[in-house]
């Protein structure tokens, strides 16, 4: 059954999407609840894997991963069916790799999205051509790389 959630728990996740970082005392303070009926709430929305975990977000340029490109695969589904692998099998494979940020299947002329994030054009030529296209049931490759993001 799905958790009813009310404006106070929706007001508690939007806070924390925006602040990971917020105490359950500065969290009390915005949604104008008592510290404990936070944290109860927090608990209770970690417990049912509404927050499933906290996390950060970085300033790419700083760490040199400034260059994000976004790559449409076309799997070898023949090649899969074969082997008896199917699409999850090929994005586990995927994901290993250190630049992979995200894999997501779609619909349409391509079967998976692949986001990569590296340094800059070169690095993403080598681990494009040497290992994202050696992946045993990619049969193509589409890149489109991102001039402008948020």
């Amino acid at each position: 059954m799905a958790t009813k959630l009310d404006d106070k728990d929706l007001k508690i996740l939007e806070l924390l999407g925006d602040h990971s970082e917020y105490t359950n005392r500065q969290i009390a303070k915005k949604v104008a609840l008592p510290i404990t009926t936070v944290h109860n709430r927090v608990k209770k929305l970690r417990k049912e894997g509404i927050i499933k975990r906290y996390t950060v977000e970085l300033d790419y340029s700083k760490v040199d991963k400034n260059f994000v490109a976004y790559v449409l695969v076309s799997a070898d589904l023949e090649l899969l069916k074969h082997k008896h692998k199917s699409q999850y099998d090929l994005i586990s494979d995927i994901k290993k790799f250190y630049f992979v940020e995200r894999v997501d299947i779609v619909t349409g002329g391509t079967d998976l999205v692949v986001i990569m994030r590296v340094k800059d054009v070169q690095e993403f030529d080598q681990c494009l051509l040497t290992k994202l296209q050696m992946v045993e049931g990619i049969d193509k490759t589409q890149s489109l790389i991102v001039i402008h993001g948020r």
